[in-house]
């Protein structure tokens, strides 16, 4: 049975990516990977299939970009070739995966969960202005009748407040400097609802890279959101086990 595994890989990084995949793998071949939904639209990336079925998918930061335009079909990567020559295999594939994703387009962070939020914003991969904070909500309860309802009542009135919080903290910095695109990240109900709210109505339209779940949002965390908010998503499955 193959296993299947993700990492994010930012676009400078990409060629040396390739170039290890293919020390590892053997020499590839590229074809266009059919669209998938993704927040914001539809993401059109790249397949790669390495000479001993190592496979990898690999989908752009953000949606909506143009396929690659390395043509359908067999486009072999020479074997031994140094990670700057990586890029020269597959030029097309490497531009146009990346396509309109300037290192310094200004990417707006949003990380909220329960009890705590992280937002700020971003520019090659480093947070410019942030905010990060806590507010208690407190979990489920298996308790029954009235007092459960009172307890709902009260957990759904703290969780109202956090993304009301979040939801003018991150306005304030967006207005500050306009984000050009979005990542939400942590719980995906509660950052869809605090993108819902009418302080951030100017922003809820921009393009959204892939949500990402992470631990509680403190602000180390969203250093890290801003280094990877960009990069490109990549799906690596792993051959089949002759001995399954």
């Amino acid at each position: 049975m193959s296993t299947t595994r993700s990492v994010l890989v930012e676009p400078h990084r990409l060629a040396g990516w390739l170039f290890r995949f293919e020390a590892r793998n053997g020499p590839y071949t590229a074809l266009r990977a059919p669209a998938s939904p993704s927040a914001g639209g539809t993401v059109a990336g790249v397949r790669i299939v390495a000479r001993n079925g190592c496979s990898a998918v690999l989908a752009p930061p953000l949606p909506g970009g143009p396929a690659p335009a390395t043509a359908p079909g067999a486009t072999p990567a020479g074997a031994g070739r140094s990670a700057a020559s990586a890029a020269e295999v597959l030029p097309d594939l490497l531009s146009d995966l990346v396509h309109g994703v300037a290192p310094d387009l200004t990417v707006g962070l949003l990380l909220i969960r329960r009890g705590g939020y992280s937002v700020g914003v971003a520019r090659s991969g480093q947070v410019l202005s942030s905010k990060t904070g806590t507010r208690y909500v407190q979990g489920r309860t298996a308790a029954g009748g009235w007092s459960q309802q009172r307890f709902a009542r009260r957990r759904a009135n703290q969780a109202d407040a956090l993304v009301e919080e979040t939801a003018a903290r991150a306005a304030a910095l967006y207005r500050a400097d306009p984000p050009s695109c979005l990542q939400l990240g942590g719980d995906r109900a509660l950052a869809e609802s605090t993108l819902a709210e009418p302080v951030l109505a100017a922003f809820a339209g921009l393009p959204q890279v892939p949500f990402v779940t992470v631990p509680d949002p403190r602000f180390a965390v969203l250093k890290d959101a801003a280094r990877t908010a960009l990069a490109v998503r990549i799906t690596v499955t792993d051959p089949p086990d002759p001995k399954a």
